[in-house]
């Protein structure tokens, strides 16, 4: 049995502390906000509830997969409801359309874009299914040490159905050539950290997520995934120490001894770490224990900030869903003002949550409580006074897409956006999710999950591999405990 220290109370750390603990080990978390969960942390105010964070459940084989692993079941810790629609997407304040569970109506959508959009729907499922196996049997869930364990024959055979040098806007156009049904396809690379024109094209797989496996959502919003993680916690007698800053993680002869907090120092014979990965390296560890030192972490593709607000509205937005999208028909733009040359998107497109459509509970009665999430560019100016005109023009665009003035009905606004990720978070340059996904970012070329200095220092979450996302970041800490457990 270990006494082992997890710095960070993220969905990466809970879930590797849970596992650990359920392994026999002695487990702490320490945690620098008052609040569990990381970036999925809940706010409330004024009877409004707001998770802060992720807001999309995919993958629900994943989360069971980690039950599973416990000899639980998810149903008994984290119910779920089938959203319908799964969410409506604004290509212009009067032209929307609805995706739900019925896939048939999905594929006369698609042909009501162009000819042929059904069938060609389909198979392009049929190839985004190939594309979720592969990745689920022979990629996400194994650990990369070299070069020689990710381009092995026998992965690279298999790996060839994942279309890694492709792009997804390269395979999408392949299929369609009008922007809306590709638009709809290439999404998901907002929450990935990408523009579709860099993203690999095995991320086509997050279309046979949605499309086939459907979308859900906690009973309890993301918020009740943290809850559940709580509550194994403290049936496996794991620890979390909340606003308890990291200072230092002590090394000696090569291994990791003791994490030294704000409040005192914690013996160790291992360290997980799923704080910041850059963070860690360079302000945790002395440079001799650093596997990466400034000039690695300068050269990196980081994936973009967000601009964030959460309001609190004293009506029913009728127009709106749980999930809904706008694409605008400048979105090629935004993604270059993300990426190329970096400033406040003047032509956004932009991702709404109104989760009191299904939780009536996280909003007074009568009320919704709105997320509003824009993909922006990192170290952007961002002042007070940006900030607030920023927030002035996409409240001006909400309202056209709500067809109704919301500004005279808040009665609850925070913004929420770069500096506030650096500070929350230590996130490097203020990204809202880690290192972007690129091919030379993936995998084996994405940080190890082992120190390359340090024999007892462990590394979960976003940077490493599998990567982004929630379901990503339970993987990565299912394959961290095991690398841990190996180390016995």
């Amino acid at each position: 049995m270990k006494e082992i220290v997890v710095v960070g109370a993220g969905f990466g750390g809970l879930a590797a502390a849970v596992l650990l603990a359920h392994r026999g080990h002695t487990v702490t978390v320490i945690e620098k906000n008052e609040v569990p969960g990381g970036r999925a942390r809940r706010w409330e105010v004024d009877g409004y509830r707001f998770d802060m964070g992720p807001s999309w459940y995919l993958m629900p084989e994943v989360f069971d997969r980690f039950f599973d692993l416990l000899g639980k079941k998810r149903e008994d810790y984290l119910p779920l409801v089938r959203l319908n629609p799964y969410y409506r997407v604004f290509f212009a304040p009067d032209e929307f359309v609805d995706i739900t569970p019925d896939l048939e109506k999905t594929k006369a959508t698609f042909d009501s874009f162009e000819k042929g959009g059904g069938d060609a729907l389909t198979r392009y499922l049929e190839n985004a299914r190939i594309k979720y196996e592969t990745a689920v049997g022979e990629f996400l869930y194994r650990d990369y040490h070299s070069i020689f364990d990710f381009l092995n024959p026998t992965l690279m055979i298999k790996g060839a159905r994942l279309s890694v040098f492709e792009s997804l806007d390269r395979l999408v156009s392949r299929y369609f050539t009008d922007h809306r049904a590709k638009k709809i396809l290439e999404y998901a690379m907002v929450f990935l950290g990408n523009s579709p024109h860099n993203a690999p094209a095995l991320y086509a797989m997050m279309s046979h997520l949605d499309l086939n496996l459907g979308v859900f959502f906690p009973r309890n919003g993301m918020w009740g995934v943290v809850e559940a993680l709580l509550r194994l916690c403290a049936e496996y007698g794991v620890m979390v120490r909340l606003d308890e800053e990291v200072r230092r993680i002590a090394v000696e002869r090569k291994r990791a001894v003791a994490v030294e907090t704000t409040r005192g120092s914690y013996r160790a014979d291992a360290v997980l770490v799923n704080a910041d990965y850059a963070h860690a390296e360079t302000t945790l560890l002395n440079p001799a224990a650093r596997s990466f030192d400034e000039p690695y972490w300068r050269k990196k593709l980081y994936a973009p900030s967000m601009f964030i607000m959460y309001l609190g509205v004293r009506k029913r937005l009728d127009r709106l869903r749980h999930h809904t999208l706008y694409f605008d028909r400048e979105w090629e733009r935004h993604f270059a003002q993300i990426f190329d040359a970096p400033a406040w998107p003047d032509t956004p497109s932009y991702y709404v949550s109104v989760t009191s459509k299904t939780q009536p509970d996280v909003a007074p009665e009568g009320s919704e409580n709105v997320f509003v999430l824009v993909p922006v560019a990192c170290n952007l100016d961002d002042s007070d006074a940006q900030r607030d005109r920023y927030a002035d023009k996409m409240l001006t665009h909400l309202e056209t897409l709500a067809g109704e003035n919301i500004r005279d009905y808040i009665a609850v606004k925070r913004i929420y956006s770069g500096r506030d990720f650096a500070a929350d978070y230590h996130a490097r340059n203020g990204s809202a999710l880690g290192l972007s996904h690129t091919f030379d970012q993936t995998a084996v070329f994405r940080p190890p999950r082992q120190s390359k200095r340090v024999r007892n220092l462990y590394y979960a979450g976003h940077y490493t591999h599998p990567g982004v996302g929630v379901p990503m970041v339970f993987i990565a800490a299912q394959l961290a405990a095991s690398a841990i457990e190996a180390a016995r």
